[in-house]
């Protein structure tokens, strides 16, 4: 009877969060959604790029920046240097007469060189991105318009990730669409739970101090607006392009991302409170996704105990869910049966990826910033 119990009821979760949550979703943003008051203005505005080591990004990214169709008197660029050792200083000041400030700076990670950029920052807009992702022209000026509306306090761009070259390339890349699809959702209801970290704005008067040993300052920020009443959206027509990453890459970027999640529970409790205003949603998507891996295990070890047919039925097909994962690095890309394997391997690497961020909790945080490759000629910090 336990057995029965404990498959039931984690079956149950693993099909709401899945497939469940996703569907509810879906109709609640299909029905009336608060609107967002879209005004063509152009305040002052401070890109802030953190970087580390990203000489090989460095130019484009400044290029695309300085390509932007917005005013330039208006716009101020500043490259936060967190102790960059290859040539990303003397890109940076290559670019000095365009009115692109360098920002030296010892080795302190992300959010110390956020803490030091921001405080100098004259924009009334602080538009927040990374150095690997190159921006189209009129991706600023669409963020700025949605702060013509006073109830909003940040707002992300689309990150589109350029066509993969490889099936696993393309496996990580239908994940993401994915994961924009929820995010987009949670912005037409109300608030995102944070922002898409490599392109999003807030506004200045809500910029707090980032605690040194967060992971997710793109979550930290719009989360502190969120509770003080701000809404945090998405405006899909400010892009940013990224390239495609690698499984093991995504799965370093992944523990990353997760461990950043079990640190903002410690960090905003709230968020598990009444005052947390998407409560459902934050429940059903953020704390599901940790949950969901402890489930699957829940899952089939309890279907080991269930009675008669199913005692044979439910272990064999997981059995051979996780053996078609397992044997995917053996199965050629020419194969069809790759479509199968690959997907199924990219779920289970970021199922252990979930478990492996409760590391966070064992491990210094800034640890778990890994070197990132982009592209099989190309490595920069994931920042």
């Amino acid at each position: 009877m336990i057995a029965i119990v404990v498959c039931a009821f984690s079956g149950v979760a693993i099909t709401y969060i899945l497939a469940g949550y996703p569907l509810i979703l879906s109709f609640l943003a299909s029905r009336k959604r608060p609107p967002v008051h879209r005004v063509r203005r152009q305040p002052p505005v401070s890109i802030i790029i953190a970087v580390y080591n990203g000489e090989k990004f460095l130019g484009d990214k400044l290029r695309s920046v300085l390509a932007l169709g917005y005013p330039r008197e208006l716009m101020e660029v500043i490259v936060a240097s967190d102790g960059s050792t290859d040539d990303t200083n003397a890109i940076a000041e290559g670019f000095a007469s365009e009115g692109v400030h360098l920002l030296r700076l010892p080795r302190g990670g992300k959010p110390a060189a956020l803490n030091a950029a921001i405080p100098i920052a004259k924009g009334e807009i602080l538009v927040l991105t990374d150095v690997r992702q190159t921006l189209s022209p009129d991706s600023v000026a669409y963020l700025v318009e949605s702060f013509g509306d006073p109830s909003v306090g940040v707002v992300s761009g689309e990150l589109v990730v350029r066509k993969g070259l490889t099936r696993e390339e393309a496996d990580i890349g239908l994940y993401w669409r994915f994961e924009s699809w929820i995010r987009n959702g949670l912005s037409s209801i109300d608030s995102m739970f944070g922002a898409t970290g490599p392109f999003y704005a807030i506004r200045r008067e809500l910029a707090v101090p980032i605690p040194p040993d967060i992971l997710l300052d793109d979550m930290y920020l719009p989360v502190s607006a969120f509770f003080r009443g701000y809404r945090l959206i998405v405006d899909r027509r400010a892009r940013a392009y990224d390239y495609p990453t690698s499984r093991e890459m995504e799965f370093r970027r992944k523990v990353r991302t997760l461990a950043g999640n079990y640190q903002m529970l410690v960090a905003w409790p709230a968020l598990l409170g009444p005052h947390n205003r998407m409560w459902l949603h934050y429940m059903s998507y953020k704390v599901g996704r940790l949950l969901l891996p402890w489930l699957l295990i829940a899952f089939a070890v309890s279907s080991c105990g269930l009675p008669g047919f199913w005692h044979f039925l439910a272990p064999g097909v997981q059995a051979c869910f996780y053996g078609i994962a397992a044997i995917d690095p053996l199965v050629p890309a020419r194969i069809g049966f790759k479509r199968i394997s690959s997907p199924a391997r990219t779920f289970v690497v970021m199922m252990i990826a979930a478990i492996a961020g409760l590391s966070v909790f064992f491990v210094p945080a800034r640890s778990l910033w890994k070197v990132t490759s982009a592209s099989p000629e190309i490595r920069t910090m994931d920042r």
